[in-house]
């Protein structure tokens, strides 16, 4: 399996974002897009490894990134997490980057990756894999992450606690037999161990949740590059009903369903998941 380096990319507004990085050298001659991965909400880049290497394997330039909040990533100074900023802070990375890219975006890294390739357009951002998440997503799905999130602002007191934490929200993943692979989303501090983002994300409600819904909308259905939905079968962030929905309105957009996983879809079943994605971005 093809190790990653870790590297750093300037983000707008002086904010440094991480990422992990694989075959920035030995795919720059390929003529392939790079690949840019953007984690959901509370999640970081870790969330990606087994699908980055996997894809670093097949020979892409791959880069997971830590958005502003996350993981490693610089914290917002003025709590400036409005997913347009996180979409300029892309749009910069992809920059860096230098080459087109196609973007993998789950939940919010998937609402974010579809104004940032409206706003890069078809010469920067090649194809656009959307992994469960629609811009018309179910709000009781959405306020379980939410209600997830809060829940555990303060912390636990051991690695164990934080992983049962864990299984009792994913009932459908198999509980992993040691907890220490949670260090990647956990620091400790003062004895306790927190999640590695910033509360500071959920203290501002968003201004006008509907028109922020439309907006994202008018840009998916104006995207003229070839798109893919990865649905888990168990999500209850999106529903059949939103695939359809979606499908209608950017009739040009491949589905994939994965039966054994839920709305974290690349960590519940990886395997098809990975599968899904070597088949679009290796497909014209």
């Amino acid at each position: 399996m093809r190790t990653a380096q870790t590297v750093v990319f300037d983000g707008v507004r002086g904010v440094t974002l991480v990422a992990d990085e694989w075959n920035r050298d030995d795919a720059a001659a390929s003529g392939r897009p790079a690949i840019l991965m953007l984690h959901g909400g509370g999640q970081n880049r870790h969330s990606w490894h087994k699908t980055g290497a996997i894809l670093a394997g097949q020979g892409y330039h791959v880069v997971a990134l830590d958005t502003r909040g996350h993981g490693d990533s610089d914290r917002a100074p003025d709590a400036d997490y409005a997913i347009e900023t996180m979409a300029a802070d892309v749009l910069a990375v992809i920059d860096a980057i230098g080459r087109p890219v196609t973007l993998i975006g789950a939940s919010m890294g998937g609402l974010t990756g579809i104004l940032v390739a409206d706003q890069a357009g078809a010469q920067r951002v090649s194809k656009l894999v959307l992994v469960d998440v629609v811009p018309r997503y179910e709000k009781d799905g959405s306020a379980r992450i939410r209600d997830f999130m809060f829940s555990n602002i303060d912390g636990f007191d051991s690695l164990e606690q934080a992983a049962e934490a864990v299984a009792a929200y994913l009932p459908h993943r198999a509980k992993p037999r040691s907890p220490e692979g949670l260090k990647k989303n956990l620091r400790l501090r003062n004895g306790r161990w927190y999640w590695h983002w910033d509360p500071a994300i959920m203290s501002k409600p968003e201004d006008n949740p509907a028109l922020r819904i439309e907006k994202i909308e008018t840009a998916a259905v104006g995207l003229q590059i070839p798109i893919l939905l990865i649905r888990g079968k168990l999500s209850d962030v999106v529903s059949t009903e939103g695939v359809a929905d979606f499908l209608s309105k950017v009739p040009g957009a491949q589905f994939v369903e994965l039966s054994e996983a839920g709305h974290t879809a690349a960590g519940d079943d990886n395997d098809a998941f990975s599968a899904a994605v070597v088949e679009f971005v290796s497909g014209p």
